[in-house]
């Protein structure tokens, strides 16, 4: 059967560049200090498109995610006041950045939900959904 009305998804990518350690002996090695690049991919979603043919304006989802990852580039999260009391591993800062897109989005954007994904490295990657309904 068919679905009557298709879902949609526009992704666009970035990156961010960051330093945090991850307390306890759970994390190994990373309990220290170290640098990370996170290749980050935002997908937005929505239930059929809108009446220019899209999801959304590619531009305007770029615009979004620069803006989401901004105030983390260059950053130590251990010291970065949205990550007290957090661990920054790399599930958190996809959340982190899902909320900061939902909370940027125009009124009117009829999407249904955001994902964000994080590569930590080619053989690594997490990522996060949020339902906007």
């Amino acid at each position: 059967m068919i679905e009557k009305t298709p879902v949609f998804r526009l992704s666009v990518d970035d990156h961010v560049m960051i330093a945090h350690s991850l307390p306890g002996e759970f994390f190994g090695p990373a309990q220290k200090l170290h640098g990370a690049t996170l290749a980050v991919t935002a997908t937005f979603e929505r239930s059929g498109l809108d009446e220019h043919g899209v999801v959304m304006d590619i531009g305007l989802a770029h615009q979004l995610l620069g803006a989401a990852l901004e105030p983390l580039q260059y950053q130590n999260l251990d010291e970065h006041p949205d990550f007290v009391e957090k661990i920054s591993t790399t599930e958190v800062i996809c959340q982190h950045i899902a909320l900061r897109l939902g909370e940027a989005l125009p009124c009117d954007h009829g999407l249904n939900a955001i994902e964000v994904a994080a590569e930590e490295n080619p053989r690594a990657r997490a990522s996060v959904r949020l339902d906007l309904q």
